[in-house]
């Protein structure tokens, strides 16, 4: 079914709506849930607030893409609830990625005194063109779907290695891309 399809039983509050959401990107949610996570059944109850979350959105909200609406719901619910559960274990994955990009990103008076978010995020759309579709693949499986190395080297047919490397280099890309238009890092 097409998102556009999709989002008119949303407006008609039809439950087939979410049934549709499910079976379209209902594995793709569950994976970037469980990615932030680390485990299932936290994920899945993630990634059913996050449907309950589009209901409740859809309307008057109409998004597009439908994908990365909905993806953006549930990185934010995961997120709240990696912070609940933060104290008790630590989730490798989602924070070693964190961390690699926080090497680049984070600065220590905050970034938002040096540049607002907005523009942040213009740049680092920028940046993202710039690359070759290999590359913003790797870039946004790591980074927006927080994959492991493993995962994003079946996806490609690359070496884990080869991401790693791939990865480094495009993290140091974007800190040269950023420091020439003069954001402060």
């Amino acid at each position: 079914m097409l998102d556009e399809e999709i989002i008119d039983l949303f407006f008609a509050r039809s439950e087939i709506a979410i049934t549709e959401l499910e079976a379209k990107y209902g594995k793709l949610c569950m994976q970037t849930s469980y990615n932030i996570l680390g485990d299932c059944s936290d994920a899945e109850e993630c990634v059913n607030d996050s449907y309950l979350g589009a209901w409740n959105a859809i309307p008057p909200t109409r998004p597009n893409p439908l994908l990365t609406y909905l993806l953006k719901i549930v990185k934010n619910i995961s997120l709240n609830r990696y912070h609940k559960n933060q104290a008790k274990k630590r989730n490798s994955t989602f924070d070693v990625a964190v961390e690699e990009l926080e090497e680049v990103l984070a600065s220590r008076d905050t970034i938002e005194s040096v540049l607002e978010a907005n523009e942040l995020t213009n740049h680092i759309e920028t940046f993202l063109d710039s690359l070759s579709r290999e590359n913003r693949v790797v870039f946004m499986r790591r980074y927006w779907f927080f994959d492991t190395y493993e995962q994003i080297a079946k996806r490609t047919g690359m070496t884990e290695k080869n991401v790693s490397v791939r990865l480094t280099r495009m993290r140091k890309q974007l800190w040269e891309y950023l420091s020439e238009r003069g954001i402060a890092l």
